[in-house]
């Protein structure tokens, strides 16, 4: 995960945006209703990661109204989904958002599933876009917002 906030996003570790990646066990690990996949290759590094939280984006820094539509609580926000470069391409990613979906449909209490991404990760947006409902492009808002891309997974996609 810190490979990707530093090759691909380029910002670095922000403590503020990046906090749960250094506490993975008080982040994902021993809430309930949140979880944490890693995915090794066969000689044990880790490839690929994928997680879920149950808190709704924030406003700031998100717009108010995308914020307003995910409530804390009820969504489902699928975060950190990383493939590393070399491993992309090959349904990793795409596995690691069906067994995300199928913890959060078991898990239960979730109304909605939500996401956003960074369109200057390498094939992030395209990949989205091939699986949720685009909810608000940032690059299209008065000054560009953050740049993200917000989606949301189709309620069937989680139950």
């Amino acid at each position: 995960m810190l490979d990707t906030v530093y090759r691909d996003l380029k910002s670095g570790y922000v403590p503020r945006w990046h906090a749960d990646i250094i506490d993975l066990d008080g982040a994902y690990l021993r809430p309930e209703r949140r979880t944490l996949l890693v995915v090794e290759d066969a000689a044990g590094e880790i490839v690929a990661t994928g997680a879920v939280r149950d808190q709704g984006p924030a406003a700031p820094p998100n717009p108010e109204w995308v914020a307003a539509r995910f409530p804390s609580g009820t969504t489902a926000q699928l975060c950190r989904i990383y493939v590393r470069p070399e491993h992309r391409r090959h349904g990793l990613a795409r596995a690691i958002v069906s067994e995300l979906c199928d913890f959060v449909s078991k898990v239960g209490g979730y109304e909605t599933a939500y996401l956003h991404t960074d369109p200057v990760v390498p094939g992030a947006e395209p990949f989205w876009r091939s699986l949720a409902v685009e909810v608000c492009d940032e690059r299209k808002l008065p000054g560009g917002g953050q740049g993200i891309v917000h989606f949301e997974l189709p309620v069937a996609t989680v139950k």
